[in-house]
């Protein structure tokens, strides 16, 4: 065993933790109230649209090593890297499954990583995904770039420590989106906040809506002194509230109701969520032919 020790790195040192500004500084609750994270701005199927077409856009394109020479470039099939990145970056994932995850952690946190595992001699064996929300970039004492990536779970197999790891420049695969310091890319859906939490505030209204099976909320009036106004509310839900709210009401004693919502076609409803929809597209820069027909609200 000592012989072949030195020979190879295992791939157990990777370590992690997230504190970069465009996950801690930005992400969280919007102004229109609404907790906008990865996870919820995910589930909106504007966003999921749009990271989901650009994901697979780039993991389908063709990928070839080159090298340069008197002529200009050529492709080199028979280089050590063409494996890894044209057929299968480690044993877990094919190419386009790595591509598309790293492009979705791009667009989602504005940073994609890769694990570097090398041999003794310094030669690429493998790629492996990094989670971005568990990663974070400094520097050390001497001011070299280094990156702690913070494990406290057993979801990667292969990294077998616990706590925070810190890889270098070498061992990382970093591809950074727009930042201010060139070195760290901010989460376009944490400077987009508001815009999606709006969205999301019209989908959860419009959900809640329809599960009243579109019935506005409003006022019990009562000609006289109710001494137990509680009572007379639940009474009315449980007999004209939910899949009820259809019957005909029977009201006694000079009991009137009085609508007091507004109507969806007043608020504009149908209209703040296209354009909210719009704005998430036109972030990512997609078509909206390629995430749904607004006219006809199929997303």
């Amino acid at each position: 065993m000592g012989i072949f020790s030195g020979l190879f790195k295992p791939r157990d040192k990777p370590q992690n933790s997230y504190d970069s500004p465009s996950y801690t500084y930005f992400f969280g609750r919007s102004n229109a109230g609404k907790r906008v994270t990865d996870r919820t701005a995910l589930q909106h199927i504007a966003v999921y649209a749009c990271v989901r077409v650009l994901s697979e856009a780039i993991a389908q394109l063709p990928l070839h090593v080159y090298k340069y020479n008197e002529k200009g470039k050529e492709r080199v099939p028979q280089h050590p890297l063409y494996f890894l990145l044209h057929d299968q970056p480690n044993p877990e994932m094919t190419s386009f499954v790595f591509r598309e995850t790293l492009m979705s952690h791009l667009l989602i946190y504005g940073n994609a990583y890769a694990q570097i595992i090398r041999n003794g001699r310094g030669d690429v064996l493998g790629l492996y995904p990094l989670m971005p929300d568990k990663m974070k970039v400094d520097r050390d004492e001497k001011n070299r770039l280094i990156y702690i990536y913070s494990r406290y779970d057993e979801a990667n197999p292969n990294l077998k420590e616990q706590g925070e790891i810190v890889l270098y420049a070498d061992e990382v695969l970093h591809i950074p989106g727009l930042g201010f310091d060139g070195l760290v890319g901010y989460s376009p859906i944490a400077l987009a906040k508001n815009a999606i939490g709006i969205s999301i505030a019209c989908e959860e209204y419009g959900a809640s809506f329809f599960g009243n099976n579109a019935n506005p909320s409003g006022v019990l009036e009562h000609p006289g002194v109710i001494k137990n106004p509680d009572k007379l509310r639940d009474a009315w839900h449980r007999a004209y509230g939910g899949k009820n709210s259809h019957k005909v009401a029977v009201l006694e004693e000079g009991v009137k109701f009085t609508p007091i919502s507004i109507p969806n076609n007043e608020a504009q409803f149908l209209e703040t969520r296209k354009f909210q929809i719009e704005e998430i597209a036109r972030m990512y820069r997609v078509p909206l032919h390629m995430i749904g027909d607004l006219d006809h609200a199929t997303f």
